[in-house]
């Protein structure tokens, strides 16, 4: 009976039954929404609106902390927060001040409560976005893009619902142009690709979602050249809103610009204990590249404190891909090589009465609401000989800690600064059975190292207080800290726990599986790293986490492989085609431009002979109506060779499938132009093609909402398709692994690593189009 009142509750949101059901089966999610539906109703004494219903969902279902489900509800209930925008501010905001109580009008002002947005205002700021564009607009009129306006007017009225400024958006660029013309519609002539000095200067394609533009067109470096305007310049850290200041400050920075010359420094630290995914990719182009643009330097840090998961194998895969990024380190560094220091600092943290050793078990530390330590008080000298009982092996592992004295903005308390691990580590062997956390390492690397800007992903926001309070609790040089929003991808997971499950279960081969969305593994299905770097370029220097469709990574793949991966012929399900009156006594050799588009990037050689082969699909017997290929009655072209072809006699199998084709030819000029041409191959390489689908069927596969039974019961039985005995033309014969190619009419490949010699591999990076029956 409860599950049936629960079910009529939630579909009275405006939930589907279906969706309604689904939720049902998480049982934290269905009584958290169960509960903000009950008081929301009680607000409201009445049913709950479609928009508030879907509004409530959405706090439930993203709301990670249980005890503000009753603030943020008399909001949503009232209707001071209304909007997505405004939820997502609300939710950002509790979960950035976990301590009570909540200051209100902070976080009114922060969420846009009470913020009326009139449509004189949005007609003026959209005005106003249009004069600043005008002649552009009226030069390249409806070819403009019009995300353009749509984010600088949204940036002016940050609180306006977006569909009404797409509205008027559209309204008045109708006004100032006028209907679209033939010539507007007509499709848009290629760009000849811009000289490496102006690369940086090309306008990206308009990306729009929920009407909002995901950025304006800026390359990554005319961005990271703008957030110094934002950013502190090196040596006035003191001016960062909450950095913390002492005594020492000024003379510490005075020392750090003495020692950096006021050179921007930042530095990229993964732990290498697995590979790189798409969202380090645009961690590595903020950090390399924010130095690149303000003319300083990048370290590539290894966060090297955790010997059990660490292997030599991840320290290399993680150099080779900054590499292939098209970064250089200015210098390899590795935590380990501060260990001395590190101990050091740890002991002079105890002398001066803020660190302890504890004895509190791992599970007695976990969570935010863990009783303090009954040995938060012990005597200095007590806690030095502990500590260095630690050092000597001492202490079994878990048996002892050591902690710092503070409490960081979760409301955690005491994060650990040392344990006991007795795994030799790679770089310093069985010297060490002490390890430091990053809670402890990595603000004090940043300040051996002189980082300037120590940018990080918004998760680590909790630890900026830590991050300012041991560097002045030791009396070292302070950088800054800041945060910004990660990049993550619909249909994905990067989890590395997750991806050993995936390799366990056997539904990717290893971390370089080309369905992953490790850097390996785009590197192995032929993604170029320019498009990488585009792609990290299109979403932009935001403050926000955001989750983006692979198809717009996928687009940058195909604006840079259109330009470079020269075009080849292949057929993936052969169809053996005879040319009864072939003009020659043996094979032409055709002439085909390796860039249709521009033929000064020169040509190659392919054989037609008498028997070619087409696709399978390219013939009908029986066409439906707007068929145009190879039919009877109906003549093709084939491609580069100037010639048409007509069907005169099929064979068929036993089984009545069509085994080959009999047809003439005549040169192309000589009759009617026909309605198609396709592609062909003749005296052919075999090879095997792969082509991939996404790995998973849902767009968020982790979240049980959405997938109840976890992200491995969301697998796609179709994500990978092996065409064992395609065929391709001689051309690609000297092909290396990761070559790329055109494959006329199929889509972008690129050689495998398992090809050997005589049997090339392919895979499928991008088709040439995106699917439309892809969200």
């Amino acid at each position: 009976m409860a599950a049936l009142d629960s079910l009529s509750l939630f579909t009275g949101l405006g939930l589907s039954e279906h969706k309604a059901r689904e939720t049902l089966k998480n049982t934290a999610l269905s009584a958290q929404l169960r509960e903000a539906a009950t008081q929301a109703q009680q607000t409201l004494g009445s049913t709950i609106d479609k928009a508030t219903g879907t509004l409530l969902y959405g706090l439930a279902s993203r709301l990670r902390d249980p005890r503000r489900l009753s603030f943020l509800v008399s909001y949503v209930a009232n209707k001071k927060i209304h909007t997505e925008l405004q939820l997502s501010a609300a939710l950002e905001y509790v979960r950035s001040h976990p301590l009570d109580p909540i200051n209100t009008e902070d976080f009114e002002q922060e969420c846009g409560v009470g913020v009326m947005v009139t449509p004189e205002q949005i007609e003026e700021a959209v005005e106003a976005t249009i004069n600043r564009h005008r002649p552009q607009l009226l030069e390249e009129r409806y070819r403009f893009n019009m995300g353009l306006l749509m984010g600088e007017a949204r940036a002016v009225l940050k609180w306006a619902d977006g569909r009404t400024i797409k509205h008027e958006v559209d309204m008045q660029v109708l006004h100032l142009l006028g209907p679209k013309t033939e010539t507007d519609l007509e499709k848009k002539p290629k760009v000849s690709k811009a000289r490496p000095e102006e690369k940086d200067r090309r306008t990206a394609k308009d990306l729009m979602e929920n009407g909002e533009a995901a950025d304006q067109g800026l390359s990554l470096m005319e961005q990271l050249r703008g957030e110094a305007l934002k950013f502190h310049k090196p040596g006035e850290n003191y001016k960062t809103p909450g950095y913390v200041t002492t005594p020492h400050t000024m003379d510490l920075l005075k020392q750090h610009l003495e020692i950096t010359g006021g050179q921007v420094r930042t530095r990229f630290p993964p732990e290498p204990n697995g590979i790189l995914h798409i969202g380090h990719a645009k961690a590595i182009n903020f950090n390399f590249g924010y130095a690149k643009a303000n003319n300083g330097i990048c370290f590539l840090r290894f966060d090297d404190t955790n010997p059990e998961k660490e292997e030599a194998k991840f320290f290399t895969a993680i150099c080779d891909m900054v590499s292939w990024l098209g970064y250089t380190p200015y210098k390899v560094t590795y935590a380990s090589d501060y260990f001395d220091q590190l101990y050091a600092w740890a002991v002079e943290l105890i002398h001066r009465g803020q660190a302890y050793v504890c004895h509190q078990r791992g599970e007695e530390l976990k969570g935010h609401n863990s009783l303090p330590s009954p040995w938060r008080d012990r005597p200095i000298e007590e806690s030095l000989l502990l500590f260095e009982a630690m050092r000597k092996g001492k202490f079994a592992e878990g048996e002892a800690t050591l902690r710092m004295k503070l409490v960081m903005e979760d409301g955690k308390m005491d994060p650990v600064a040392y344990r006991v691990k007795y795994t030799p580590h790679h770089r310093t062997g069985d010297t060490w059975c002490i390890y430091p956390t990053y809670d402890y390492t990595h603000c004090l690397c940043d300040s051996i190292e002189h980082i300037t800007h120590s940018l990080c992903t918004k998760e680590f926001q909790a630890r900026r207080s830590s991050y300012f309070w041991l560097c002045n609790a030791l009396d070292v040089y302070c950088p800054v800290q800041w945060e910004y929003g990660r990049l993550n991808l619909h249909y994905a997971v990067v989890s590395k726990r997750k991806i050993l499950q995936l390799v366990a279960a056997c539904a990717v081969r290893d971390w370089d599986d080309p369905r992953l969305f490790t850097l390996t593994a785009l590197r192995r299905r032929g993604f170029p790293p320019e498009a990488i770097n585009n792609f990290c370029a299109r979403v932009g220097v935001t403050v926000a986490q955001t989750t983006m469709e692979p198809h717009l990574l996928e687009a940058c793949v195909r604006d840079v492989l259109n330009d470079t991966a020269p075009r080849a012929m292949a057929v993936l399900e052969p169809l053996q085609v005879i040319i009864t009156n072939f003009p020659a006594t043996k094979s032409l050799d055709i002439q085909v431009p390796n860039f249709p588009a521009d033929e000064t990037k020169g040509f190659h050689h392919v054989p037609f002979g008498p028997m070619v082969f087409i696709e399978r699909t390219d013939f009908k017997e029986e066409p439906e109506p707007g068929y145009k290929r190879l039919a009877w009655g109906q003549p093709v072209g084939l491609r580069h060779t100037g010639y048409v072809i007509e069907l005169q006699n099929v064979f068929k199998g036993p089984t009545g499938c069509v085994e080959r084709l009999e047809v003439t030819c005549r040169q192309a000029d000589a009759g009617e132009k026909p309605k198609a041409f396709i592609h062909w191959v003749s005296q052919p390489l075999t090879c095997e093609i792969r082509l991939y689908e996404r790995l998973f069927q849902h767009k968020n596969p982790e979240d049980p909402a959405e997938v109840p039974g976890g992200f491995l019961s969301d697998l796609n039985p179709a994500s990978l398709q092996v065409v064992e005995a395609a065929l391709v033309d001689c051309s690609v014969a000297l092909a290396k692994p990761f070559d790329k190619f055109q494959f006329e009419r199929l889509g972008y490949f690129s050689v495998d690593p398992d090809s050997c010699q005589g049997q090339l591999v392919f895979n499928r990076t991008v088709t040439l189009k995106e699917d439309p029956g892809k969200v």
